[in-house]
């Protein structure tokens, strides 16, 4: 099978599909405390539909698929879901982004209906902070979803902290020190203008080599060259330590020219590129009876609209309209 590749020869192999943007939880970075104007139920992407996506895209080259919403677990029949994908022809890497909220119950079936690995969002270990910027009681619930995942065998597991200024920076160490007892992955991900909740300013980034800089009080950080180079983070792991830590950088350091991925909004617009409003509509195709060849050319067509790069941190940047909920997380 040819490799798909857009205009700039980037390899494309990897979608994010948002499945819902409903959400349990209301990040005060990500939407209001009332929460965002939600897409019609019958506008969202029917299960049987993504499969049908997701089994042309791999027959064109796409090989690893991430559920993410809102919040993937409040949709009824998941892990349906991710059994009927987890034995499409052609995908070798099916992971989930989640808040942790309803993690623990719904783990073993996850992990017995084909998930190996899962994300999950988590930007405070003191809970009284979790409430403050969730806006939910529930950090016990999230705490033990996670060690639940470790428990079962789901491979690797990883926290995502958003790190802000004045926010959680002086959580930094005790996230890092996370992974000298625990095999987990800690991602440090950058502030980025992509949500409907306070606004954005860029005074509030804690940038990447701030946070290396704070990490580092607990020893060097070494490059991990074990880990797959194709995604957004540089992983890095401190001496002994049992998991690795991962900085992504999409303001102050943009990782655009190796971008391979394309991102399927919950009701069926395929976006090449998370900081641009250009959509391409697969839901009205699909509901029109198009054949598997006219979403192979729509899929196409996104390739080639696929922009050399976002323009995060420059003038020329221009917040996105849609809220990260139903773009996919």
């Amino acid at each position: 099978m040819a490799d798909l590749l857009d205009t700039f020869n980037r390899k494309i192999n990897y979608i994010r599909i948002s499945i819902t943007d409903r959400c349990n939880l209301r990040c005060r970075y990500c939407m209001p405390a009332h929460g965002i104007d939600l897409i019609p139920h019958d506008h969202i992407l029917r299960f049987e539909e993504i499969i049908r996506l997701v089994r042309v895209f791999a027959e064109s080259g796409i090989s690893k698929v991430r559920l993410t919403g809102g919040e993937p677990l409040v949709r009824k029949g998941l892990v349906d879901l991710i059994r009927s994908l987890s034995h499409i022809a052609g995908i070798h890497d099916l992971s989930l982004t989640t808040n942790g909220v309803l993690l623990e119950p719904f783990a073993e079936p996850l992990f017995s209906a084909g998930l190996k690995r899962v994300n999950i969002s988590l930007d405070s270990l003191r809970p009284e902070r979790f409430r403050y910027i969730t806006r939910r009681d529930c950090f016990d619930q999230v705490w033990t979803g996670i060690e639940k995942s470790l428990r079962i065998g789901f491979h690797p597991v990883k926290i995502n902290v958003v790190a802000m200024r004045d926010f959680n920076d002086d959580e930094i160490l005790p996230l890092a020190r996370l992974t000298l007892d625990h095999p987990l992955h800690v991602r440090f991900i950058e502030y980025m203008p992509a949500g409907n909740g306070q606004p954005w300013r860029l005074d509030d980034v804690l940038t990447i080599s701030q946070i290396k800089d704070v990490i580092e009080a607990l020893g060097p950080l070494s490059v991990d060259d074990t880990q797959d180079r194709s995604g957004p983070a540089a992983v890095y792991r401190l001496e002994g330590a049992k998991g690795r830590i991962g900085f992504i950088s999409p303001v102050s350091c943009h990782f655009c020219e190796s971008c391979n991925r394309l991102r399927l909004t919950s009701d069926g617009k395929l976006r090449p590129c998370l900081f641009s409003d250009e959509e391409i509509d697969l839901r009205q195709p699909l509901r029109n009876g198009c054949d598997d060849a006219r979403l192979r050319d729509l899929l196409e067509l996104a390739l080639q609209k696929k922009p050399r790069g976002h323009m995060v941190n420059t003038h020329l940047f221009k917040k996105c309209q849609r809220n990260m909920s139903s773009i996919g997380g």
